[in-house]
């Protein structure tokens, strides 16, 4: 059996909008104690929607992080209350790109980063899709361009760099790999083993408390 990872203290460094910030003591092999940071995050979904040309739709939106414009696939916070993960993609399908679609599935699950955060995503494909009316954007949204893309464009654009978001590199390069492998994809209530939960919680304990 494995070392147990036990926790003996936590404390809360910060605590924002979109994250927070907290410092474990985690008793490593051996016995000693070690202080580990970790990012607190809502965790995400994101739409690889295609039609039935085999486009997939991108939004191209300003990344202030970054200092520009990326091309991505539609995606969005699971920071309402109670939403499920389905609920949340149909929603930012909607909000992002004016879509709706009939058919799902989960095409891929990511941990974003581990050695940091909990910050997890769940990329779904969407297809039978069909047209809403815009949506009101505000913000950085307000400016957003939807983009349609053939799935191999897509591929040669990450390649070649012009498409670096790591959950739109990892959708389309996973879209075109189930693609050409035949595999069947999972339905949308797979389980999701490492879907976040600590800041929601955290959250909801705070409100309940005031």
């Amino acid at each position: 059996m494995g070392h147990d990872f036990e926790v003996t203290g936590s404390r809360t460094v910060y605590d924002g909008a979109i994250l927070t910030l907290r410092v474990d003591d985690v008793v490593m092999p051996g016995g000693r104690v070690a202080e580990r940071e970790v990012v607190e995050h809502f965790g995400a979904v994101a739409i690889l929607a295609r039609d039935e040309d085999g486009r997939i739709a991108m939004v191209r939106q300003y990344r202030h992080p970054v200092g520009r414009r990326l091309l991505e696939l539609p995606a969005g916070l699971l920071d309402q209350d109670g939403e499920e993960p389905l609920e949340a993609a149909r929603r930012e399908l909607a909000e992002e790109a004016d879509l709706a679609a009939d058919t799902w599935h989960v095409l891929v699950d990511l941990a974003l980063s581990p050695g940091f955060t909990d910050e997890a995503l769940r990329l779904y494909l969407a297809e039978d899709l069909h047209h809403l009316e815009a949506a009101e954007r505000v913000d950085e949204e307000a400016e957003l361009e939807v983009e349609w893309i053939a799935l191999d464009d897509a591929v040669r654009m990450v390649l070649g760099g012009e498409i670096v978001n790591a959950t739109s590199v990892a959708g389309i390069l996973a879209a075109a790999a189930a693609e050409r492998a035949g595999v069947e994809l999972r339905g949308v209530d797979a389980p999701w083993p490492d879907e976040p939960t600590a800041l929601r919680d955290r959250r909801r304990a705070r409100e309940n408390r005031s």
